[in-house]
């Protein structure tokens, strides 16, 4: 079975399908028309673009500019994954988490999945190596953002209570631990809702990708329970760094809530 290439029927179809969304969005005055076309148009350019770039990348076996790459992929991480939070640390500590964060979770288990399970030949084979490293630091990306985001809302929110606890003698770690493992949990919801409904609600986008391209259905689902086990586990790695960073960063040696610490 050979895969199925889309042609320019297919595309247009898919044109205009947001086009229908945009008419929906102006019909019932939900004020998204724009921001649907907007996003629609960049996301059109920047996928074409990066299958042109990928497509020079494959054709070529150089560690350095697989390397270069992934070290372009991580510095835009590294700015999403800060750019929207409401309650934010200072620049430099929040993207500096963030994105020590998710490059930590992001690397180990792609080593651990290019090193163990998939094994490419050479290992920085860019055609594995990329794309393995996109999925992976998307989902780690979304649950740092959610863990710190998680974190300095409850923090700003419940600084009485934990200035309280400091008070009756409380060190900084045990003031801040509930706070820290509700960010973890809150993070990893999307994740643990996935694992739970993949195969039986849904087929994870990975696993139809290796369908439709003429994969054994067995074999995708085997390749599918590898990648979620490595998505969950950076996904904890992210979130857990960046919750315990941020709430180091948040108080001092001398058991201080340290709210001067945010961004104003």
């Amino acid at each position: 079975m050979t895969p199925i290439l889309l042609n320019t029927g297919d595309m247009l179809m898919a044109a205009g399908l947001i086009v229908g969304c945009v008419a929906l969005s102006l019909v019932l005055s939900l004020g998204i028309h724009r921001t649907l076309a907007v996003a629609a148009i960049r996301m059109a350019v920047q996928l074409v673009l990066t299958g042109s770039v990928l497509l020079f990348v494959f054709g070529r076996s150089s560690v350095w500019l697989t390397l270069l790459v992934l070290a372009f992929m991580f510095s835009a991480a590294t700015f999403e994954v800060g750019s929207r939070q409401v309650a934010r640390l200072t620049p430099a500590w929040h993207f500096g988490i963030g994105g020590f964060s998710t490059m930590t979770g992001t690397i180990i288990v792609v080593l651990v999945g290019l090193l163990t399970a998939l094994q490419p030949h050479p290992w920085y084979q860019a055609r594995t190596a990329i794309p393995m490293t996109g999925l992976l630091l998307g989902n780690v990306m979304n649950a740092t953002s959610l863990s710190m985001n998680t974190l300095l809302s409850m923090v700003s929110r419940e600084r009485a209570a934990i200035e309280a606890r400091l008070i009756l003698g409380a060190t900084r770690a045990e003031a801040m631990n509930s706070l820290i493992r509700q960010s973890i949990r809150t993070a990893l919801i999307p994740t643990l809702n996935q694992m739970a409904a993949a195969g039986v609600i849904t087929l994870p986008g990975i696993m139809t990708g290796q369908i439709l391209a003429g994969m054994d259905p067995f074999e995708a689902s085997k390749y599918q329970i590898v990648l979620m086990s490595l998505i969950v586990s950076g996904n904890m790695i992210g979130a857990t760094l960046s919750a315990v960073l941020t709430s180091a960063r948040l108080s001092d040696a001398r058991g201080r809530l340290r709210l001067d610490h945010l961004a104003r």
